[in-house]
Formats: C-alpha cells, sequence, structure tokens
C-alpha cells in the first residue's frame, strides 16, 4: 500500500490500511454459518481479538473453540442488535475487548422464509423488513463513531441478491437486503474521509448454513431454490468461499476498494 496520505475532504492525515495481525473483530451472527466461518478464517489470518455476538449463550461459548483454534483471543458478548440499546452495550464491551473496533461483520440472519407477496400478512410486513435490514444499521451507527476517532475502520455487511434481482417470494426480503446494499455503499462515500470501508456481500443459496437448510426444508421457497441450484454451474457456495471473500476485504490489499455490493453465487445469476 502506499504511504500515508491526507484525506482531500477532511484533511486528516489518515494512517496506512491496519494489517490483520494488528486488529480487532467484531463478528456479529459469528456463532454460525457465515459470520462463524468468517470469525475462523480471520483468525487463521492473524487477527489476534474477535469477539463473537449472538443472541445463545451456549452456542456462543462453543463457537469459541474453533475460532481459538488458530491462536486468536476470542470473546463471546450476548445480544441482538435487532434493539438499538443492546447494539450500543454490545459495541461498548466489544471496545474494550478488543482495545479498539478495527473490524466489523455483520452477518445477521433472521427466522424468515420465502413467500409470496400475496400471502404475507400485512401485520407482519414491518417485522419481517425491520429485523433482517436494522442489525446493520444499529451496529454502523454505534461503531462508526469509534472508527472516526481512530481515522480507519473496516465494515463488511451480509445481505442477498435478493436485494438486487427481483425474485417471487422475496417483494419483502428483498426490499431489507436492498436496504444494506444502499445502506452500506453510502455509509462508504461518508466514511472514507475518515478512512473507513464499507462494503456488502451478497450471496444467494450458501449450502451448509442454517438458514439454507431452513429455506430449502420444504413448500414454496423449497421449490424456488432448487431451480436456483439448478442454475449454479459453478457450484452452490458454503459459508467458507463468502468467509474468504469477507477476510479479502479486511485486508490492506484492499485499502482502496469500498461501496462494493459483490455477489458470489456461483452462477446462479450476474446480480
Amino acid at each position: 500500500m502506499s504511504k500515508t496520505q491526507p484525506s482531500a475532504e477532511s484533511g486528516h492525515i489518515l494512517a496506512p490500511p491496519k494489517e490483520l495481525t494488528d486488529s480487532g473483530a467484531l463478528v456479529i451472527g459469528g456463532t454460525a454459518g457465515i459470520g462463524l466461518a468468517t470469525a475462523r478464517q480471520l483468525a487463521e489470518a492473524g487477527v489476534p481479538r474477535i469477539v463473537l455476538v449472538g443472541r445463545n449463550v451456549a452456542r456462543g461459548e462453543q463457537a469459541k473453540a474453533p475460532v481459538e483454534k488458530s491462536g486468536a483471543q476470542v470473546s463471546f458478548v450476548q445480544g441482538n442488535p435487532i434493539d438499538p440499546v443492546a447494539a450500543k452495550s454490545i459495541a461498548a464491551q466489544a471496545e474494550i475487548l478488543l482495545n479498539g473496533i478495527d473490524i466489523l461483520v455483520c452477518s445477521t440472519a433472521a427466522d424468515v422464509k420465502p413467500e409470496l407477496f400475496s400471502k404475507i400478512a400485512t401485520e407482519d410486513i414491518a417485522t419481517i423488513y425491520t429485523d433482517l435490514a436494522l442489525p446493520s444499521m444499529h451496529m454502523a451507527s454505534t461503531v462508526m463513531p469509534m472508527m472516526r476517532q481512530r481515522h480507519h475502520g473496516v465494515i463488511v455487511n451480509l445481505a442477498s441478491d435478493a436485494g438486487k434481482t427481483a425474485t417471487p417470494g422475496e417483494a419483502v426480503i428483498g426490499a431489507a437486503k436492498a436496504g444494506i446494499v444502499m445502506f452500506t455503499r453510502t455509509i462508504a462515500v461518508e466514511g472514507k474521509r475518515d478512512g473507513i470501508r464499507a462494503n456488502v456481500l451478497t450471496p444467494s443459496l450458501v449450502n451448509e448454513t442454517g438458514s439454507t437448510e431452513r429455506i430449502t426444508s420444504d413448500g414454496f421457497s423449497a421449490k424456488l431454490f432448487a431451480r436456483a441450484a439448478q442454475q449454479a454451474h459453478l457450484g452452490v457456495p458454503v459459508a467458507d468461499d463468502i468467509a474468504a471473500l469477507a477476510v479479502f476485504l479486511c485486508r490492506p490489499e484492499s485499502g482502496r476498494l469500498t461501496g462494493q455490493a459483490i455477489s458470489v453465487n456461483g452462477g446462479i445469476s450476474a446480480a
């Protein structure tokens, strides 16, 4: 990477992107699936301090073991950032445990299955939307001020190709995921002057995850994604595939990459 240089907008002297070996990572949804795979790969890449966040204490304590194998100091914080008060508490605890949050990965999942919009009760729409869209926003809102003080930070959000490609059964899901995509791109523009980068990954099907097992178990969504899987001629991705790209986005080698929404879907679409 190039030497330290001033930010054109702010006049701050921005430090070069931090090495992973000198970083602390906060992984929301880090107790399973893509979040856990990302935490494990961050540890393997040399990140020394990692905080996992989830709702279930037993699962959280169990998730620490595979991440600790690479020598990282791993902590678990219970919480659900759908609640803004919980998001603030999570960030405050992580800031202390990590000696500063350098990396925020937000990989939350909601218990929602695709369903035709005509079959979704009006009173359920707001809950579906907010459960999917708000955790990433709440966490960025609490963490970005901390990153601004240090003039650096990396945010990687997880959304979905449903936010890019209109798909039957994903009207509300797609709206929420599109919200995460545009939110991430916008905070990337706002944060660049303070050395903060933000990108979002938008997978489709991801095998070997609880979310995919749930949505492919039966009914409308099972048929929908069975057809989608047939288009993944390069193979349906697994959690480790998504995690590998998330880790790259945290590396200093990606220090000029920000505001991007990147699909990893095995060829299901060119979203």
